[in-house]
């Protein structure tokens, strides 16, 4: 078994939606969590405990499945959380987005990267509304197009006192 699909088995059957896996210098093995769509209304962000309740069990299933790692970390996908399946473009649909494509699309100013609002997915093609110098414009790709695809922080700086 690969260790992506380990560690997803892993973290799926304890409740939580593996965003990312990555590989660190020094056997540093990055596992970044969240909760499922339906449950991040209800569960709110991932806390520290999540983290520890994900970084016990995992660190006793690669133990038993002999993964090479030295340090382990579990964390929140953050702010600019990682677009990287179908599920996830759906899911963030109305959002403001980054797309890196692996080549340039040819009719869209020989661009690769594009920053707009994803719209909603038609079968396999995802879209991204973006601004370019003649106005609004749509850039249609597949996943197979897609480099990588990050959210764009959305941060709320007003005080939250009336």
């Amino acid at each position: 078994m690969q260790q992506f699909d380990l560690i997803a088995r892993t973290v799926n059957g304890l409740g939580y939606d593996l965003v990312d896996v990555e590989w660190g210098e020094r056997g540093i093995l990055r596992v970044y969590i969240d909760f499922t769509a339906e449950d991040v209304a209800e569960k709110g962000p991932i806390t520290v405990e999540d983290c520890a309740k994900v970084s016990h069990q995992l660190s006793h299933v690669l133990t038993v499945e002999n993964v090479n790692y030295e340090r382990l970390e579990i964390s929140s996908p953050g702010l600019d959380r990682p677009v990287r399946t179908m599920a996830d473009f759906v899911r963030f649909e109305g959002r403001e987005c980054t797309v890196k494509l692996r080549v340039a699309m040819p009719g869209a100013a020989n661009r690769k990267t594009f920053t707009g609002i994803l719209q909603a997915p038609e079968g396999d093609t995802l879209k991204l509304e973006f601004e370019s110098k003649d106005g609004p414009a749509l850039l249609e790709f597949t996943l197979a197009d897609l480099d990588k695809a990050r959210l764009v922080p959305q941060v709320d700086f007003r005080s939250r006192k009336a």
